[in-house]
């Protein structure tokens, strides 16, 4: 149940744009995507603004709110969604092709439940999520940032962690996956080490039936890599 805005700047600072964790990628889009784009994002798009979002509002009240950071072009979002149409979900991109095919497939599928984001995920947990309000945060293969002088890039780190356990309500669920074995190493530690998070599931082939496959975890299996998938707890 998400609980009264507070000012969140008295919360983890906000992230280092320096340190950005994402490559933009804007792409070309065919004129059905571009139409979706034109059409559809109005209906679908979290609402403009600087202030604390009202959850409540945006979907109702008493129902849980999910933040998804990075969803690529949309198909694993539209399958949870559809799966669990109860739950809210706030889904977060910088691609704009993948955020024309989400809103499209919002549309096809008639949808409701899910508000579509073009923005750095980070900045907006940080900037317009209210403490302790999130029933859960997923943050699905992330860019691994393999060479060593860009670790510092990866967006599961000590801060990103901290701002997770504080935005999260009391029960809510961090669920991370990757197929790059050192960076799934790095979560583990990072999650672990975090105080307002207790580490649950953490492994190779571990998947919940309820995550499905995404198309890029797909590719990944297909080169040999092994998928882990880490869930942590903010405590009752």
């Amino acid at each position: 149940m998400p609980s009264t805005p507070t000012d969140a700047s008295a919360t983890p600072g906000p992230p280092d744009d320096t340190k950005r964790s994402y490559k933009i990628r804007r792409g070309r889009m065919g004129i059905t995507r571009q139409v979706a784009l034109d059409n559809l994002a109005e209906r679908y798009a979290v609402p403009e603004g600087e202030d604390l979002l009202d959850l409540a509002a945006l979907f109702g009240a008493e129902v849980p709110v999910v933040l998804e950071i990075g969803f690529g072009m949309g198909a694993s979002t539209l399958a949870m969604a559809e799966a669990d149409p109860g739950t809210g979900v706030i889904a977060s991109d910088v691609h704009t092709p993948g955020v024309a095919g989400l809103l499209l497939g919002l549309d096809e599928r008639g949808l409701d439940n899910v508000r579509v984001l073009e923005a750095d995920g980070r900045q907006f947990l940080h900037q317009r999520i209210p403490s302790g309000s999130l029933a859960g945060v997923r943050v699905y293969f992330p860019d691994p940032w393999p060479k060593p002088r860009h670790h510092k890039r990866r967006l599961v780190g000590p801060d990103f962690a901290a701002l997770v356990a504080d935005r999260l309500a009391p029960g809510g669920l961090l669920h991370c996956a990757t197929d790059w074995e050192p960076y799934a190493e790095q979560m583990l530690a990072v999650l672990s080490a975090e105080p307002g998070l207790v580490v649950e599931t953490a492994g190779i082939d571990t998947r919940p039936d309820w995550r499905p496959i995404t198309g890029f975890e797909a590719r990944g299996l297909r080169l040999g890599h092994r998928v882990t998938d880490l869930l942590a707890r903010r405590p009752v």
